[in-house]
């Protein structure tokens, strides 16, 4: 009698691969169906025909890609209502101001000189900002009234507007020669000393938000929902918004505040580097491995979020263990597509979303690695609508999907551009 036993031992290993295969490959088909393409929303603005062809650059920043540039400033033109309400999108639930978003216009308008168009913008902000307490997550306009949708407080909000209020000042200050306090002083056409109660209440409520173990409450970030922990989403823009103050508050002899957000900086970046280190997940790693000598620690759970960026250039000074984490959240988070998704614990459905690859290429830019945010600039630009619009998403057949433009990422690539151009500040 033959003993078949060896021969079905040799085919076993082969049998259970192809079960497995076949378990992926059902599971991948569930997952893309319950994840259907996104599609696009409109191409762009009405009035706009096509992306915008320009002879002579009339400014530094148009020199890196100078029609992506102009159709992206003209967008931005196109979002700002005449009292400087900017919307986060043209179309339904995208037509309200966003603090976050809002911040970054202002930043991206400051980067190129456009200092008339950044000032609206942050007026606007300045008489919708809360007497006291937290920014609302978004306003509606042009009136700038709450809307009642039920969507809770976003607390980036504070530091978002701190960080864009020094940034316009800082570059101000560059442009025109002159120091940092005469800049945060007097502006071109606007003191920005006015812009003191919004800066004291935001550097107030971050210090606020402080518990015991010197984080933040759990709040709702750009991933616009519900959140049991405090996220990086919340704590990256709060610790930019510290140190933005300070300097405008240190500029402006404001000891009091200098104190107290100097120490409330202090404690927040503390624990973040304890909670959050040495790779910077979403939220707190619940555990760290320490693997061999010599091989550097893994946090535990907590999940990549591209939100990592916020915590280097330009937003804060480079350190080597945030550019290390940054870099690996790329590879993590980087799709099919090309395109960048906003973290590990996001849908898995292989659309790329274009704020966050936005965001991967500013950092490379203000970090020097060029050679990065081109390559990412270059296939944002590539993946824009038929108007030349950049859209929120790029879905996985490489079609621009979502609204458009968005006004986040058209700033970021604004941002991007003027980066790669010349220093942008940090604070």
């Amino acid at each position: 009698m033959r003993d078949d036993s060896a021969r079905r031992v040799r085919w076993f290993p082969y049998a259970v691969i192809a079960v497995l295969l076949a378990v992926l490959a059902a599971g991948t088909a569930v997952n893309l169906d319950r994840n259907p393409q996104p599609q696009l929303v409109a191409e762009g603005i009405t009035g706009r025909s096509g992306p915008t062809v320009i002879e002579t650059p009339t400014n530094s920043a148009d020199l890196a890609r100078p029609e992506l540039i102009r159709d992206a400033l003209a967008d931005l033109d196109a979002l700002t209502l005449p009292d400087g309400a900017t919307l986060a999108g043209w179309d339904g639930p995208w037509r309200f101001v966003w603090p976050r978003d809002a911040s970054f216009v202002a930043a991206a308008r400051c980067s190129v000189g456009q200092y008339a168009e950044a000032d609206k913008v942050l007026e606007f902000l300045n008489k919708i900002r809360p007497a006291a307490g937290r920014w609302a997550a978004r306003y509606s306009a042009p009136d700038g009234t709450e809307p009642q949708d039920g969507r809770h407080p976003q607390l980036d909000g504070s530091g978002w507007v701190l960080w864009a209020t020094w940034f316009c000042a800082e570059t101000r200050a560059k442009t025109d020669g002159r120091t940092g306090a005469e800049a945060v002083g007097r502006s071109t056409g606007t003191p920005l000393a006015e812009y003191w109660p919004m800066v004291r209440e935001s550097g107030d409520q971050i210090v606020k938000e402080l518990g015991e173990d010197d984080l933040p409450a759990p709040s709702p970030d750009y991933w616009e929902r519900p959140e049991s922990k405090v996220t990086l989403g919340t704590i990256a823009p709060l610790i930019t918004g510290l140190r933005s103050g300070l300097a405008i508050a240190s500029a402006l002899n404001r000891s009091a505040e200098v104190a107290s957000w100097q120490d409330a900086l202090r404690r927040l970046s503390a624990a973040t580097d304890r909670e959050f280190g040495p790779d910077y997940p979403r939220t707190p790693a619940e555990a760290v491995s320490f693997v061999d000598p010599g091989v550097e620690p893994i946090g535990l759970q907590g999940g990549a979020d591209a939100i990592v960026t916020i915590l280097g250039p330009p937003f804060a000074p480079a350190r080597d263990a945030v550019t290390k984490a940054i870099e690996r959240t790329r590879d993590v988070l980087t799709q099919p597509n090309g395109g960048v998704t906003p973290g590990e614990q996001w849908r898995t459905d292989g659309v790329a979303w274009t704020p966050q690859t936005a965001l991967f290429a500013l950092s490379a830019a203000a970090r020097g690695d060029r050679s990065t945010a081109e390559d990412l600039l270059a296939w944002l630009n590539t993946h824009r609508t038929a108007t030349g619009s950049l859209p929120e998403k790029v879905n996985r057949d490489l079609k621009p999907a979502g609204e458009a433009p968005l006004a986040w990422t058209t700033a970021l690539v604004v941002l991007t551009a003027s980066a790669l151009d010349h220093p942008l500040p940090i604070p």
